[in-house]
């Protein structure tokens, strides 16, 4: 059997995802021992390890099968998925908990199947709205959508219910909402994150300075104001996760130390999750990090050449939507890396130890290389002389939805 009837979709995509796990499998590997004897199963680094190579095939399986549907199916699911994403953010709001855990199965983040489901939903409405994008009513309508999920993820994930809004709000940039309404969302947005963190962030200052906790409306809103407090005042003497992972970086210089030789993995809980770019540049050098950001900046120009090429709104949408998402969340772990940006606990997308995120988000990769696969079916046709199909092709996916 050909290689092609197996892997669907765009070419360029399935070999940045192939080198960006296999840079996982030798990364996850090489920094998971602190946590491998900390793990309560005490299965050790093999043990873990080998449960991550479990989720890497698993995605590689997901991502096949899902490549091989019509993706106009999927915005019929994303109506159920919402208000099932809905569900579950009520449970682990009311739980007072990040993680649902399925029996004799493993656990899982409500968050990380919102993002997903969303995105498509988003896509859905935007299409089944096109003749009325432009309307003030489509525009509050699609806050709605969008301000209760993030609304029900920021109790649990600050950084996850800012990623899934601004993704959101690219799309309905691309999808042609009124530029008034989007600019002065921008505006409205940055001044309410702003104040949001500055709250939090002089609510800790003073409980350091007075030593009196304060008061909190959030659960977690210590943790924030912590993070942006260490982030404008680190102190280089304390052994944080932050700071391993600028010796990390230092440490590795232009070419690194080499795979396997990390030293500041070793005393990292985060090294293979939230910090894993941190040990890629120690181990691979500065190289080895641009090679890293180029590969998903090569996948995340692919999803928006696929965008440009498909002929269906929905499709489109779908795919800015999906390898946006994947890209900012990557810029954003990345920055967290090297100081740029405060501490977020994302993930490395196709990298960090595996789990929901990496499961879900090779979800999303599967409907772009579903949407990728019917555009390649359609430029085919084209091609070979057949029945010109771009002109129905909105029309026909817009009655399917």
């Amino acid at each position: 059997m050909k290689a092609g009837r197996i892997f669907r979709g765009d070419r360029i995509i399935w070999v940045v995802f192939f080198l960006l796990s296999i840079f996982s499998l030798v990364e996850v590997y090489s920094s998971i021992g602190l946590e491998a004897y900390s793990h309560p199963a005490g299965s050790g680094p093999t043990g873990l390890f080998l449960k991550h190579l479990v989720i890497v095939v698993a995605t590689y399986i997901a991502i096949i099968l899902i490549s091989r549907i019509n993706y106009r199916v999927f915005s019929r699911f994303a109506v159920m998925g919402y208000w099932i994403s809905i569900v579950l953010l009520g449970v682990v709001m009311v739980l007072g908990v990040r993680w649902l855990k399925i029996p004799h199965i493993g656990q899982f983040q409500p968050s990380e199947i919102a993002k997903v489901v969303l995105i498509i939903f988003v896509a859905r409405v935007l299409t089944l709205k096109r003749e009325n994008v432009k309307d003030l009513s489509t525009f509050i309508m699609l806050l709605v959508y969008i301000g209760i999920v993030a609304g029900m993820v920021l109790f649990e994930n600050f950084s996850t219910a800012a990623l899934i809004f601004l993704t959101c709000y690219l799309m309905m940039v691309f999808g042609g909402v009124k530029r008034s309404y989007w600019w002065r969302l921008l505006l409205v947005g940055l001044v309410v994150v702003t104040a949001f963190l500055a709250i939090n962030y002089y609510k800790y200052k003073s409980t350091i300075e007075t030593g009196s906790v304060q008061e909190v409306t959030i659960e977690r809103q210590m943790t924030w104001g912590h993070r942006v407090y260490s982030w404008i005042h680190p102190n280089p003497e304390e052994l944080t996760q932050e700071n391993m992972a600028r010796m990390a970086i230092a440490r590795g210089g232009v070419l690194g130390v080499g795979v396997g030789n990390t030293v500041h993995a070793r005393l990292m809980t985060q090294a293979h999750n939230d910090f894993i770019y941190a040990i890629i540049i120690e181990e691979m050098g500065m190289l080895g990090g641009i090679v890293v950001f180029m590969l998903y900046s090569i996948l995340y120009f692919r999803c928006i050449r696929l965008a440009w090429r498909c002929k269906g709104r929905f499709g489109a949408l779908t795919v800015a939507g999906m390898g946006t998402v994947i890209y900012l969340q990557a810029l954003v772990n990345m920055s967290v890396a090297v100081g740029v940006l405060p501490v977020t606990g994302q993930t490395l997308p196709f990298i960090s130890f595996g789990g929901t995120a990496y499961l879900f988000l090779g979800c999303g990769l599967g409907v772009i290389q579903a949407v990728a696969a019917d555009v390649e079916k359609q430029e085919r046709e084209e091609l070979e002389g057949g029945t010109k199909t771009t002109d129905k092709t909105e029309e026909t996916e817009s009655q399917s939805i």
